[in-house]
């Protein structure tokens, strides 16, 4: 399945270019604050597939042209990211660490927005934005201490993943932070829709530009390996969102451009980069010189 959120808040089934508006048969409420409503399906996903099956049949259909696509979970519990998990990464940006020894770090859910939303540059002028291409993996069947053979057991699905980011040396999150720094969509595919999670093509362009392409064989510190290190120090909850980390190419984005993402079975963004008027704050204040090169 390739579950979207759309609209105000409405579930839908993707069904090539359309989707199959499952809201009321979901029991779900777009007036909800916080938005809970696909998190449900997920944690209960055995009693929700009939359902959704029988409902098909008369659910009332749009064009994903009209429509739009808006994050998929907007309330998980956390979002779980991992730094430097490819090594073209760590080497491009001189990194002396890597993932397997690092751990991870934790993006707030006010970060995340979707397909249908652009990313809004705060008021940084003396920094750059930079883009960073990810996966994103959805748990579905919570849990705590997963061995690392047990991974599949415990994923509902995945879906691309951008992790912007504002360079410089400040504490990691702070950078990571800004609303709409973390787009993610363009809907979740479920797991049994995905050949091979570490085997997948992804890539990522800047206005018609490939500027990153990577493989997920090539992490780090792989999906098992992420599921048995973030479980071991705290409990995962279906809906939990976690994003694998990026591969080398990571550059500049200005308002105007176009970022387009693309994953193997899960499909493609293009999100649009527009200038927003806020998010000064003085701990940006100071220019970033780095005193590292990349390396090509």
């Amino acid at each position: 399945m390739k579950l979207a959120r759309f609209n105000e808040g409405r579930i839908g089934l993707v069904l090539g270019n359309e989707v199959a508006d499952l809201t009321k048969v979901l029991e779900v409420d777009t007036a909800e604050w916080p938005s809970m409503g696909l998190l449900r399906v997920i944690a209960n996903i055995e009693k929700y597939q009939p359902v959704i099956e029988e409902a098909l049949k008369n659910a009332p259909r749009y064009s994903l042209d009209d429509i739009k696509l808006v994050t998929p979970i907007p309330w998980p519990n956390k979002v779980i990211a991992f730094p430097v998990n490819y090594h073209d990464h760590g080497q491009e940006m001189q990194a002396d660490y890597r993932a397997t020894h690092q751990g991870f770090f934790l993006k707030p859910n006010s970060s995340l927005s979707g397909a249908g939303e652009p990313v809004v540059l705060p008021s940084v002028n003396n920094r750059e934005v930079h883009h960073e291409c990810e996966l994103g993996i959805v748990i579905g069947k919570g849990g705590k201490d997963i061995p690392a053979e047990n991974w599949k057991d415990h994923i509902f699905g995945y879906a691309c993943l951008l992790d912007m980011v504002v360079r410089g040396r400040e504490e990691r999150v702070a950078r990571k932070a800004y609303d709409t720094f973390c787009p993610v969509g363009p809907w979740i595919t479920t797991a049994d829709e995905v050949t091979d999670p570490c085997n997948l093509e992804m890539k990522l362009w800047v206005n018609g530009e490939l500027r990153q392409h990577a493989n997920t064989r090539d992490l780090v510190l792989d999906i098992p390996g992420m599921i048995e290190m973030a479980s071991a120090v705290m409990t995962l909850y279906p809906g939990d969102i976690i994003a694998t980390g990026t591969p080398a190419g990571v550059g500049q984005v200005k308002a105007g451009d176009i970022i387009r993402i693309a994953i193997d079975d899960l499909g493609e963004m293009n999100i649009p980069v527009i200038q927003g008027e806020g998010g000064h704050t003085f701990i940006f204040e100071k220019d970033y010189t780095p005193n590292i090169i990349k390396q090509k």
